[in-house]
């Protein structure tokens, strides 16, 4: 059987290529002995239709509960003694996404006409990533799968919960952003037209504030189109701008030296990448693969290139703690933990156990930051609200001034 594989030679070059074997973990291991580093092997037929384009793009945040919930179901199901293509019957049964049920099926077919779970899983990229794969592969290999897909839950329900964490606290901040802009919008549009007009009718000398904001409601009003078309292509520019590499590399760079924001955005990628990679160890496989399947699932550049040195290290038979175990890029306590894991020859739970500290720490300074936030925002929208409605009723007070002391 042929298989389309994709991945790096041992000088970090990426390279393609199809090799003959019978089975999948057959061809993995041959291209190990090699000296290449294997991200993505599948059947040619699917790996040509993955190039195509054939996979569809599945939200983060849907893939990671599918995958959680998928994992957890086979785990409990397999550590009850259900055979496998039982538990995928169930799992697709249980399942309300019609795209996921599909995904569900196919993979259960493969699985019925003798293909590995982790090769089935590997048709489907939109969902199942190299992780995913590595991690269902190394479960057939050591026949301990019910483990291996508790692991793989505990993983993605950690990054779910991170994600929801993050969201959670964000959520208030954007309303209460959004519902400035539309009062201010309103105020500008609208409001401040209509006493623009009754303070020519009343012919009475204006404030400094009162004609700054009538100007710039003046402003708003005759170039409104201009505006909403800068706005949107500004936010066009900036969203391609992030995407392509050296754009992305200098904006990484500025999180990392941001006074503040870098100690928190440090934090959370170092706990991504230390759970990631203890999983991975955990689960017995291999520390250059482990570093692979790593730096894949790796957002931040700096972050993908420091462990492509750490895996050059550990091919030239030097520790990983000498990159890692040094760079400032990586948290502290998390140095000390691949220096004396490296030493006792258990570093998968110790990087565990501290990704587990830092993502306490990391939610807990994330809900101190959004409730510093909120009442920050609410003051400034405060601020101008009170100034524009002050601005429009101070000349009106001026004028009922003028004529109760005209009257006397």
């Amino acid at each position: 059987m042929k298989f389309s594989y994709s991945g790096f030679d041992s000088a970090g070059k990426k390279i393609n290529g199809v090799v003959e074997s019978a089975t999948g973990d057959d061809a993995r291991e041959s291209l190990r002995r090699q000296g290449l580093f294997v991200t993505t092997l599948a059947a040619a037929g699917v790996m040509e239709n993955r190039r195509r384009g054939g996979s569809k793009k599945i939200g983060t945040s849907r893939r990671l509960r599918s995958i959680s919930t998928f994992a957890r179901q086979l785990h409990l199901l397999l550590g009850g003694g259900t055979p496998l293509i039982q538990a995928l019957s169930a799992a697709e049964r249980q399942s309300s996404h019609p795209g996921w049920k599909s995904v569900l099926a196919s993979v259960r077919s493969r699985v019925a006409e003798g293909m590995p779970l982790s090769e089935a899983m590997r048709a489907h990229p939109e969902y199942f990533d190299s992780v995913c794969t590595s991690l269902a592969a190394a479960g057939e290999s050591s026949g301990t799968m019910a483990p291996m897909l508790e692991r793989l839950s505990m993983l993605a329900r950690s990054q779910l919960h991170l994600r929801n964490t993050m969201t959670g606290a964000l959520v208030y901040p954007c309303v209460l952003m959004v519902m400035g802009t539309c009062v201010l919008s309103v105020m500008l549009l609208f409001v401040l037209p209509r006493f623009s007009g009754l303070f020519e009718t009343l012919d009475t000398p204006l404030p400094p504030t009162t004609k700054v904001m009538i100007q710039a409601s003046e402003f708003v009003r005759g170039y409104k189109w201009y505006l909403l078309g800068g706005i949107s292509a500004a936010i066009s520019g900036i969203w391609f701008a992030l995407r392509q590499p050296g754009t992305l590399r200098w904006f990484q760079a500025v999180l990392l030296k941001t006074p503040r924001l870098a100690d928190v955005y440090q934090s959370l990628t170092t706990a991504r990448m230390a759970r990631m990679l203890g999983v991975l160890l955990e689960s017995k496989v291999s520390l250059l693969e482990s570093l692979q399947l790593t730096r894949d699932s790796m957002t931040n550049i700096h972050y993908a290139e420091l462990l492509l040195r750490a895996q050059e290290a550990v091919s030239r038979g030097e520790p990983v703690s000498a990159v890692l175990g040094s760079s400032p890029l990586i948290h502290p306590t998390v140095q000390e933990a691949i220096r004396n894991g490296e030493q006792s020859g258990q570093m998968g739970t110790p990087l565990i156990h501290m990704a587990d500290f830092l993502d306490e720490e990391n939610e807990l300074l994330i809900k101190a930051l959004s409730r510093l936030l909120e009442p920050a925002i609410l003051a400034i929208l405060g601020v101008l609200v009170g100034l524009m409605a002050l601005s429009m009723f101070l000349p009106l007070f001026d004028l009922v001034s003028a004529a109760s002391g005209g009257g006397k």
